[in-house]
């Protein structure tokens, strides 16, 4: 089959593209390299066909969209700290940029999984948080996101096939540092042999979820006989912060230890999935070990 992917050379897109090129997929490939890197694809560069593209470019990301069989849609700003301060370039990336997929679409008839985000939800006081939660946003990000997921309602009335993929927090490698998650910054500091920076009282806990996991709950929604839905993307398990930044440094074996910083502006203090529907809908279930892999991961690091 052929498939689009835009953001194909960030961080979760490049993971996909390298999974579906493994498995003979045809894939196309849409990024303009605001934040990812070719480099991120370079062991499939001659294996897909690439477009330096902005999706606002609606007319050109038509053409190129001709002839596939599905869209995965991963471009997006993602930064909290930063749509604070570019609140229109976010609204243009993730909201308008995200109209376009979904008009060209429903033009050409293809099916779309996007990348939606648990931000969506914001600070919600009953946790794991299902899919029927309140969405009430923290931040301009995640109020993208949640305008993202109207449009995706919109279109599907209109007979457009769009599942919503809710992600929690995803790590893995090639996460960007500049617009990492808090995994990616312990290990960044560690590896330096400096201490992990916790803003707030690390109390605060997420749902961390590995990108491998997250490409096959997107290869499964693109298979999936459900025509529209949104999931929650994670594992269901609870995570401090302060318990991460213990496991990273004990995998280091470093003498170290945690410093505090005042509270991130906009940042959900309780965030952990209920992954019930996923595994039921799309017969999905993570299986990396958060623990295992930073073990592994700081290992390999320290060679």
């Amino acid at each position: 089959m052929k498939f689009l992917v835009t953001g194909g050379a960030g961080f979760i897109g490049s993971h996909l593209i390298e999974y579906l090129v493994k498995h003979k997929h045809s894939v196309v490939v849409v990024d303009d390299l605001h934040s990812g890197k070719l480099e991120n694809i370079s062991n499939s560069k001659h294996q897909v066909e690439f477009f330096k593209l902005n999706i606002l470019e609606q007319k050109k990301l038509k053409e190129i969209a001709k002839n596939v069989d599905g869209i995965f849609h991963e471009a997006s700003l993602t930064s909290v700290q930063e749509s604070f301060k570019k609140k229109t370039e976010y609204y243009n990336v993730n909201v308008i940029g995200t109209e376009n997929i979904f008009m060209i679409a429903k033009e050409l008839g293809i099916r779309v999984v996007f990348a939606s985000s648990a931000a969506v939800y914001g600070n919600i006081n009953k946790i794991p948080i299902t899919e029927n939660s309140e969405r009430k946003p923290q931040n301009p990000y995640g109020e993208t996101k949640m305008k993202a997921e109207l449009l995706a309602e919109k279109y599907s009335q209109l007979g457009t096939q769009i599942i919503g993929l809710r992600y929690f927090n995803v790590y893995g490698p090639r996460q960007n540092v500049a617009y990492a998650g808090v995994i990616t910054k312990f290990l960044e500091n560690v590896s330096k042999h400096k201490p992990p920076l916790i803003h707030g009282d690390g109390l605060q806990v997420r749902d961390f979820v590995y990108v491998g996991d997250v490409v096959t709950a997107n290869l499964l929604a693109m298979k999936s006989k459900t025509k529209q839905r949104f999931f929650n993307i994670g594992t269901g398990v609870a995570t401090s912060i302060l318990d991460l930044a213990t496991m990273i440094i004990n995998a280091s074996g470093l003498s170290i230890v945690p410093i505090y910083d005042a509270p991130l502006v906009g940042d959900v203090y309780t965030s952990q999935a209920d992954i019930s529907l996923a595994k039921s809908l799309l017969k999905w279930k993570p299986k990396t070990k958060l623990e295992n892999w930073i073990t592994t991961f700081v290992r390999s690091m320290n060679k």
